[in-house]
């Protein structure tokens, strides 16, 4: 982490947990390249189980140089820039994130709650760096996701596989009508929902969408040449190679299932 960077979460961790009501302050992952890279962003998840104060007031506790603020209707977001570093403090409730815990690992009627959702809330809440705890709330947390059952695994991986697999179907429609705008977008619904796929495969929470490519091609469980053919697929974006991209999906989506 930069010194800069370090300065600000400091800053801002002192500010937070001042707060009766905050338990836990963790720092995203998108804090730890450089300022200058342009996926920047300093990104603090900020759990609560109290009432926390009003957006106004938190925005004149946050110091006299935050600029640009906005917060969302909710509450539950607070955007603004410190110079020219963003920063993102989303707020949280205890009591929710429980729920959803407790649904992941043993609630499983009621597991419908979150398949839409996806898992990426539960990898923030598994590996982000805390940097503030009251108690061993978030101790207690990451101990059950360590221990979420084979269910839920199987139940996110059906839903999400048969996504790729409706996506597969518009590619296809897509590619017969030359409909260049629709297999973009399948294109896209088709590749992210094959990651996850893999990902619930390997009993793993779903990262950032940047950080796809990467771990996903690293995955211990993966098809016999995905690595390749993800590439293959990724690159071939040429007006003329529709229906080779659409072949390089279908193995991808027949080599999955077959897992």
């Amino acid at each position: 982490m930069k010194y800069k960077t370090k300065l600000l979460v400091e800053r801002f961790t002192e500010i937070l947990s001042s707060w009766k009501g905050v338990e836990c302050i963790t720092l995203n992952e998108a804090a730890l390249p450089d300022t200058l890279d342009p996926y920047f962003a300093l990104i603090l998840d900020i759990f609560y189980s109290a009432p926390i104060p009003e957006a106004e007031k938190r925005c004149g506790l946050y110091g006299d140089d935050v600029a640009a603020f906005e917060s969302s209707g909710q509450s539950e977001k607070d955007r603004f820039l410190i110079g020219d570093i963003p920063v993102r403090l989303e707020f949280k409730k205890t009591s929710k994130i429980d729920e959803l815990v407790d649904i992941a690992c043993s609630n499983h009627e009621s597991l419908w709650f979150i398949k839409d959702s996806g898992t990426y809330g539960f990898y923030r809440l598994a590996n982000c760096e805390v940097v503030y705890s009251r108690s061993k709330w978030i101790h207690d947390v990451r101990k059950k996701l360590e221990n979420i059952g084979d269910k839920f695994w199987e139940e996110m991986r059906h839903n999400i596989q048969s996504k790729m697999e409706h996506f597969l179907s518009d590619l296809g429609a897509a590619c017969f009508q030359s409909d260049k705008f629709h297999y973009l977008i399948a294109s896209a619904g088709f590749i992210k929902n094959a990651c996850l796929t893999l990902f619930c495969v390997n009993k793993r929470f779903e990262p950032s969408h940047r950080a796809y490519f990467k771990q996903v091609c690293e995955l211990p469980i993966l098809p016999e040449s995905f690595p390749a053919e993800f590439q293959t697929f990724l690159e071939n974006s040429t007006a003329d190679d529709l229906d080779s991209r659409f072949y390089v999906a279908k193995l991808i989506a027949q080599k999955i299932i077959m897992l």
